[in-house]
């Protein structure tokens, strides 16, 4: 992940990984912008283990990715077909027993793309081997349960791309800015997401969690668009200015969910989120990466197919 130039840590030290190489910088000597050189996954991870600074990390920066929004358009739509062959196949696999499935988390202040994401990328899917939740604020029912109940029966079924537009990271984002439960409770709840999202690994869950990064000058300009065209009113909520006040705290509260829950099992993966055409492209390629790395194979038939094949000419 591309970091600003004098980007500096709380601490003092400078955001990434230790000795100042974070997601997107050099590491051993090659260029790790060079995505035939390092997977994206590595490019975007967020470094476990340490403090993250999102003032540190550049929302326009484009790491590993093509040369221009052209070239980026170009490259997202050449990447649907595999895209939709490993999704056939992750499915096929679950007909016959393969419980293996994909979670993807998108996470960002309004406007980052989280919708945008879902229509571009998943739009590249067949739409039914998708399983798409938008998690609102949770409902009356739902709050008589613990926070992580109405998640886990959201999940994807075996074979399923599961997308999840927000989720339980809410739970320790608004509701430590609103200060909805008290702060000794969420601090408990960075430790459940852990142990929640290790037994989803342990059960063929893939995770992948993205934080979209957009700055606050370009929330302004995406808010402004809403209210220049009529067509996108709908869109556009007056208490978006109210949040837009409170960016410190929400930048606050997403910087310790990185910190806190980037796991060898379920890592964040940092996105900038100032270019469109980036964001679509950056997640489309990780969902490619995680397919490819399960590697879902059509399962054998169990039948005689030369059998079959015989009968079915004698009809």
């Amino acid at each position: 992940m591309a970091k600003k130039d004098g980007g500096k840590k709380k601490d003092g030290k400078t955001a990434g990984k230790k000795g100042g190489k974070g997601p997107g910088e050099k590491r051993t000597g090659k260029r790790t912008e060079d995505r035939r050189v390092t997977p994206l996954r590595e490019l975007l991870r967020v470094p476990e283990g340490e403090r993250i600074d999102l003032t540190a990390y550049d929302a326009a920066a484009t790491p590993g990715g093509p040369a221009g929004k052209a070239a980026g358009l170009a490259a997202t739509a050449a990447l649907g077909p595999r895209l939709a062959d490993l999704q056939e196949r992750l499915y096929a696999a679950s007909t016959a027993g393969d419980r293996r499935r994909v979670l993807l988390v998108l996470q960002g202040m309004d406007t980052s793309g989280k919708g945008g994401t879902v229509k571009h990328v998943i739009g590249l899917f067949n739409p039914s081997g998708c399983r798409i939740q938008a998690f609102k604020s949770p409902t009356p029912e739902e709050l008589s349960h613990p926070f992580l109940w109405r998640i886990a029966r959201a999940l994807p079924r075996a074979g399923e791309i599961g997308i999840f537009d927000r989720s339980h990271y809410e739970d320790v984002l608004i509701a430590r800015v609103r200060e909805l439960v008290p702060r000794k409770r969420i601090g408990h709840r960075y430790g459940q997401i852990n142990r929640f999202e290790k037994a989803l690994a342990d059960e063929g869950v893939t995770v992948v969690k993205v934080f979209l990064h957009l700055s606050y000058e370009e929330q302004r300009e995406r808010l402004l668009e809403r209210l220049d065209n009529p067509e996108k009113h709908w869109k556009f909520n007056v208490g978006d200015i109210e949040e837009r006040a409170l960016w410190p705290a929400y930048r606050e509260a997403y910087e310790l969910a990185l910190e806190r829950c980037t796991t060898e099992d379920a890592p964040w993966y940092l996105v900038p989120a100032d270019h469109k055409w980036y964001r679509n492209w950056a997640i489309s390629t990780l969902l490619l990466e995680h397919l490819e790395a399960l590697a879902p194979a059509y399962p054998p038939g169990d039948f005689d197919v030369a059998e079959c094949r015989e009968r079915l000419l004698a009809t």
